[in-house]
């Protein structure tokens, strides 16, 4: 057994070096040495390794790229020191006056005016998502967003998966090293995915930076992994003091840390200047998305010496480049009606190239903004993109206004149903009210069956447009009452995938509140509200027989969100609709209630790795709430008992090494009664 695990050692030592040279080589270097194919197989032959000995499994594996069983919630991380964000400048002349209030602030301190300019490193600033990192002994060890600089959240799982990040560093670093990073989504594989979601009929992603914000949160590190995010290193947040910022960048470089080669040390705003005119076009070819540049003191000492303010560095400074515009001519003026029955006037373009991609419609975001810039069918518009996929109309170019361009009068009935619309007190929007309009209808139900609600894959928009055209369907609750022959009629369904989506909309009954709530499409109730009613009320029942007051005292919940879910309850035909989905057994409980029972368990922080044969993780995390205990996601040294399942692999090495009591599912049945 000795030799067998001897030999186990030294095969997967050797896998773990050869993988790790083939993603440098592939993933930072940009010069792979072996097939997808290859890298494919030596990976399972590693991570078939790993499973039969799963006390050799270490975080800092290559193996951990793939990522493991989803987490039911991410655990706190305090920033030590703070992320803070930085100081904008919108000019040279505001990166000028920077550098001067730097200079008197120096001169107050040491009565000397400070002569020429200073030592300053420029760097493409990066439009992703901050990261704070922490190796020890070498080892990715913590990995926390940026949260509100002070809290962020644990996301080591996650970020274990970026590939261009190393999760063992190489050459003489340090014991302990603290780095920020940004963390994006490639351009290219931004492109893809949305090419996958168009051929899918799903909705797609907005931009890369908020893909990437939403990926980065994802409790299930598997499908992290599959999005391809990069990272990129900006900065050392406990380096030698002797070292400066530029020097600091080369070492983080020989530890194998993705820092990018477009910085410069410059002297002097003028030399920034430059740097800034030669980036303002060459970003574009770049396969990711930078708003500016970061200019920074290349002094520790002068860093020191200047200090922050309680949001911002005084030693940093971001120059903001002016969003990409372009122009282009109107083609014709359409309208879009939303879930809530929003109409929004949309501008159809004549195609033009702009922030990286082809762009052919622009938002005008409501008829009073339509109005005050006065669009016109025929007009040369000037559009502006910063990231979105639809960009928005800046301005009219009015010399360039053909006499023949055609005034836009401002819609009273709903483009699709006819129905008159109306405008509240108070909001800007005009809506339909008809709740029988056939847009406000597929758009429920998209919003209803979509990821963050309640999941039901197989339903995008061509079948939710299908069944609306054939009237298969009248809301998202007659979902299910589809039957076989229903979908068997359709084009492109076959029995497969019509027991796929029978599968799916079986497995929704059962997603608890939170997704329900959020499903219902509630105004102003967004994942996070939704998120805390199901908390702070249990059920639905609980939800519905709730005071305005009772509401209200919810955190984050105030009077326009309380209004708004006690609106929606009352009506007549959500009540219907919510008894319907009753009646179909729709789960109406949360599933993270907690007890106030004194119990064994009360106030301890457990932790569940492995796989459990008994209980599913999520019924093993329901009773141990039930019973007082928090479920976290990760050891630490304040984990007091993990559960190890089935081929239980790091969390059991790190709780033995930390000495948390470790019990196996056996002990843990027997715990819960």
């Amino acid at each position: 057994m000795a030799a067998s695990v001897a030999a186990a050692q030294e095969r997967i030592d050797q896998l773990r070096t050869e993988l790790v040279e083939h993603e440098r080589a592939y993933y930072v270097e940009a010069k792979p040495t072996i097939s997808d194919r290859e890298f494919d197989e030596l990976m399972n032959e590693l991570v078939a390794l790993e499973e039969e000995h799963p006390l050799l499994e270490t975080p800092d594996s290559p193996s951990q790229r793939v990522g493991g069983e989803p987490v039911d919630s991410f655990d706190p991380v305090r920033h030590e020191p703070p992320m803070l964000s930085l100081a904008n400048a919108y000019g040279v002349d505001e990166l000028e006056e920077w550098e001067q209030r730097q200079a008197r602030r120096i001169a107050s301190d040491e009565g000397a005016a400070l002569s020429g300019g200073f030592d300053l490193v420029a760097e493409l600033k990066i439009d992703g998502v901050s990261m704070s990192l922490l190796y020890v002994e070498g080892v990715l060890v913590q990995a926390a967003t940026r949260g509100n600089g002070k809290i962020g959240d644990d996301v080591t799982e996650n970020v274990r998966t970026i590939r261009n990040l190393p999760l063992r560093l190489v050459g003489e670093f340090p014991p302990r090293l603290l780095v920020r990073a940004e963390v994006f989504m490639p351009r290219s594989v931004f492109a893809a995915l949305n090419e996958r979601r168009r051929a899918l009929d799903e909705p797609l992603y907005v931009n890369p930076r908020n893909t990437t914000a939403g990926t980065i949160r994802l409790l299930d590190s598997r499908e992290v992994s599959r999005r391809k995010l990069s990272a990129i290193v900006f900065d050392a947040a406990d380096p030698e003091l002797e070292l400066t910022h530029w020097q600091a960048l080369a070492r983080l470089e020989e530890f194998g840390l993705p820092v990018h080669d477009s910085r410069r040390r410059c002297s002097g705003i003028q030399e920034v200047k430059n740097f800034l005119d030669e980036w303002r076009t060459e970003r574009g070819n770049l396969d990711f998305d930078t708003d500016g540049v970061v200019i920074k003191m290349n002094s520790r000492q002068l860093r020191q010496q200047l200090g922050s303010t309680s949001k911002a560095p005084r030693w940093a400074v971001a120059y903001k480049f002016d969003a990409e515009q372009a122009v282009t001519k109107v083609l014709a003026i359409s309208a879009q009606v939303g879930r809530t029955g929003a109409v929004t006037p949309v501008a159809e373009l004549e195609p033009v190239f702009v922030g990286g991609t082809t762009v052919a419609r622009a938002t005008l975001h409501n008829y009073d903004d339509l109005a005050r810039k006065d669009v016109r069918v025929g007009d040369s518009v000037v559009i502006e993109k910063g990231g979105d996929i639809i960009p928005k109309v800046v301005r009219v170019e009015l010399e360039l206004r053909a006499q023949d361009a055609v005034q836009f009068e401002v819609l009273k009935a709903c483009p699709v149903c006819d129905h008159d619309l109306v405008q509240f007190e108070g909001e800007v929007a005009r809506r339909c009210v008809n709740s029988a309009c056939p847009a406000i209808r597929a758009e429920a139900i998209r919003h209803f069956v979509a990821r963050s609600a309640m999941n039901i894959e197989g339903i995008g928009e061509k079948l939710i447009d299908q069944l609306l055209e054939h009237e298969l369907v009248t809301d998202f609750t007659s979902l299910y009452t589809l039957r076989d022959e229903d979908l068997l009629g359709l084009e492109g369904w076959g029995a497969k995938s019509v027991q796929k989506l029978r599968d799916e909309l079986e497995k929704s009954k059962q997603r608890g509140l939170a997704p329900l709530l959020f499903g219902l499409g509630i105004r102003f109730v967004g994942e996070r509200a939704a998120a805390t009613l199901a908390s702070a009320f249990g059920s639905l029942d609980a939800v519905m027989a709730a005071s305005q007051e009772d509401l209200e005292a919810v955190p984050e919940v105030g009077p326009k969100v309380a209004a708004s879910v006690l609106s929606f309850f009352s009506d007549k035909g959500n009540s219907q609709r919510i008894g319907l989905l009753r009646d179909f057994g729709l789960s109406f409980e949360s599933d993270h209630t907690t007890s106030t029972l004194d119990t064994a368990l009360s106030g301890k922080t457990v932790v569940l790795t492995g796989t459990l044969t008994t209980l599913s993780r999520r019924d093993a995390k329901r009773q141990l709430e039930q019973l007082g205990a928090r479920v976290s996601s990760s050891v630490s040294k304040n984990t007091d008992l993990l559960v190890a399942g089935d081929k239980a692999g790091s969390k059991l090495v790190k709780a033995q090494d930390l000495g948390v009591k470790t019990i196996k599912e056996a002990e843990l049945i027997d715990l819960l009664g």
